[in-house]
């Protein structure tokens, strides 16, 4: 079943029946106080690998300064796998990490106790209340397709009320196959960039990824919207650089992001990222008016 498909049982799940009032999808308590809904599970191996590299790349320092460095991995699915790519890529780097994967349905915890191997790796019953945890960092991937922007919103202001001093959540979706990529990194104060990472062999043009936004955006792609400027800007960059084809649509992204931060956009961190099919703009240029 595709991801599209996915999300349209669920829509239709949370439609009125006939003669039932309609209610929204609720982040209400459930088993074991976990707050949120269950997503579909669906998981494979490598699939958040773009969002881990990420991490690797800039969120090593905050660990490592951190007396406990404590990692949630929100919603990891009806497998452990990504939950466990994540130990094993961010373990050589920081001394003493632990990695804890929430889910809210209790069998689906079940289900991985024997990849348990506390405090190094730990599985729980939780959801957007993080199981009553003050980790330091979050990775919270494809957990808030389901709901409506304004329930997202408010799993946004639970998941920030919960970090520890100083920690940050980073909330996205991706495909299937992790080839196309987008989250945003958000601290207990509020949204701070939008990371677009994608196998550039993947796209005819930058904008392809608008189907990836984070709910906080993907309704708001619509002309007269920052985010939609930011990304016609991206395809007009993309298109004047066809000529770096002939080196490879790795040197093509280079180059129309190099265009993108030559015309002011506000990017965010270091130009090596570029060549992995990435770029990361502050929030400010493309949150909703």
């Amino acid at each position: 079943m595709s991801e599209a498909s996915g999300d349209h049982k669920r829509r239709a799940s949370l439609s009125p029946q006939p003669g039932r009032a309609k209610k929204a999808p609720r982040l209400a308590a459930g088993r074991a106080r976990a707050l949120g809904l269950p997503t579909r599970g669906t998981t494979n191996a490598n699939r958040l690998r773009r969002v881990d590299r990420w991490l690797l790349a800039t969120q090593v320092p905050r660990l490592r300064d951190s007396a406990r460095p404590l990692v949630v991995d929100l919603g990891y699915g009806a497998s452990a796998v990504t939950t466990l790519e994540l130990v094993e890529r961010l373990g050589p780097e920081v001394d003493g990490l632990e990695v804890v994967g929430l889910e809210i349905d209790p069998a689906r915890v079940a289900a991985v106790a024997e990849d348990r191997d506390p405090p190094r790796v730990d599985f729980r019953v939780g959801g957007f209340e993080l199981a009553g945890l003050q980790p330091v960092l979050v990775r919270a991937f494809n957990v808030l397709r389901q709901y409506d922007e304004e329930s997202a919103a408010r799993a946004w202001d639970t998941m920030r009320g919960a970090l520890a001093p100083g920690g940050l959540i980073v909330e996205g979706t991706c495909d299937e196959w992790g080839r196309r990529s987008a989250w945003v990194a958000l601290d207990e104060d509020g949204p701070l960039t939008l990371t677009l990472s994608v196998r550039v062999t993947d796209i005819s043009t930058p904008s392809d990824l608008a189907e990836r936004l984070p709910k906080a955006l993907i309704h708001h792609n619509v002309p007269g919207q920052p985010v939609h400027d930011f990304l016609r800007a991206f395809d007009a960059t993309w298109a004047a650089a066809a000529g770096m084809s002939a080196f490879g649509p790795r040197q093509r992204w280079v180059a129309a992001v190099e265009a993108l931060a030559e015309q002011g956009w506000p990017l965010v961190g270091s130009s090596r990222r570029w060549r992995h099919g990435e770029v990361t703009v502050r929030w400010s240029a493309v949150a909703p008016a």
